[in-house]
């Protein structure tokens, strides 16, 4: 992000509105690749390339907050990688991490990783150190420590449906597997901090945690995800979850989140209503039926529908109801911008 888009960030977090409304989208391999014309394969073992495409979005929309920004990442592969995984890359699928925990007693045996050295996480960190220059050239820096949240690497280590039984089932093992995966994630976006010391956000994803009960939530989520949006004390403690949203919009502020992007499939009227004040919502349009599939007519109609959905318009960052997905056109993108400015 630029100086001027962070500090206007961190202004939205701490109540203070900017003189605009701001717009911004959750950018990284689902789309960029395809969006400059190259395969994922080429953005993933090519440095020259991931910085030519990340350049080419901020300088297409320099208006648009595109977050984290300059994002280096190996899709879902980036954290299980760290933990052993096989990992399948094909030249223009996303890839996937194979299981690691094929029992549930293999919990125990769980090897803590060294974020400094194992998986894809030392590669990712390189890029960034290898281009950091050429973002700074180009009035950016890089202000974000990112991972996957714990429900959703524990889902990728044993499997959702295997991960869902064990927290009903075993409990204690649950616990144990994912108090390891926290201090994982704590160790990572520290060193993440250690190594680029412009890094003042915390940028968590886990939709995992959407499927669970509110006894549950309270039980597990709440005190780990408290753990890690509190270990680095940084100023925007950004989650995504655009799963099943409402549960997690009611302990925000316990899990010390300032800055949530939710589904598309809950009003943003419903979420402050929920999160109440001082959260930044990031969110809803429909990012695959309307901002991918749609025209830019549709998207206008939809941006006007997302505006009126609450008569609160602080604290938010219009965008869309999760990442941005793959196919995603200019002119939609520009059809979203202009339809924001000229609501």
């Amino acid at each position: 992000m630029t100086d001027l888009s962070w500090y206007d960030l961190v202004a939205l977090a701490d109540g203070r509105q900017p003189s605009y409304r701001p717009v911004g989208f959750i950018i990284d391999s689902p789309w960029i690749p395809e969006w400059y014309g190259i395969s994922k394969i080429d953005y993933y073992t090519s440095d020259e390339l991931w910085l030519k495409a990340n350049l080419r979005a901020i300088s297409r929309f320099p208006g648009v907050w595109f977050l984290p920004g300059f994002w280096s990442e190996y899709g879902m592969c980036t954290e299980p990688s760290a933990y052993g995984s096989r990992l399948i890359f094909a030249e223009d699928n996303m890839p996937y991490a194979e299981k690691v925990i094929k029992d549930i007693i293999d919990i125990d045996d769980l090897t803590f990783p060294d974020v400094r050295t194992d998986g894809l996480l030392p590669f990712m960190i390189n890029r960034l150190k290898v281009n950091h220059n050429s973002i700074r050239k180009a009035g950016h820096e890089i202000r974000f420590a990112i991972s996957r949240g714990p429900f959703n690497i524990a889902s990728f280590l044993m499997g959702t449906t295997e991960f869902m039984t064990a927290l009903a089932l075993e409990p204690e093992r649950s616990h144990k597997l994912l108090s390891g995966i926290t201090d994982f994630v704590c160790d990572w976006i520290s060193w993440q901090k250690d190594c680029f010391p412009t890094i003042e956000g915390v940028f968590i994803l886990d939709d995992i945690i959407g499927f669970v009960g509110d006894a549950d939530f309270r039980e597990y989520v709440v005190p780990l995800f408290r753990r890690i949006f509190g270990c680095t004390g940084s100023k925007i403690r950004f989650l995504h979850n655009d799963a099943e949203g409402l549960i997690t919009a009611g302990y925000l502020k316990d899990m010390g989140v300032n800055m949530f992007n939710f589904s598309f499939l809950h009003s943003t009227a419903r979420i402050r209503e929920l999160a109440g004040p001082g959260i930044v919502l990031v969110g809803n349009l429909p990012p695959r039926d309307i901002l991918a599939a749609g025209t830019p007519g549709q998207v206008t109609e939809g941006v006007n529908a997302m505006m009126k959905e609450t008569h609160r318009h602080e604290s938010i960052l219009w965008s869309a109801g999760g990442g941005m997905p793959p196919g995603v056109k200019d002119e939609n993108i520009d059809a979203f911008i202009d339809a924001v400015n000229n609501f």
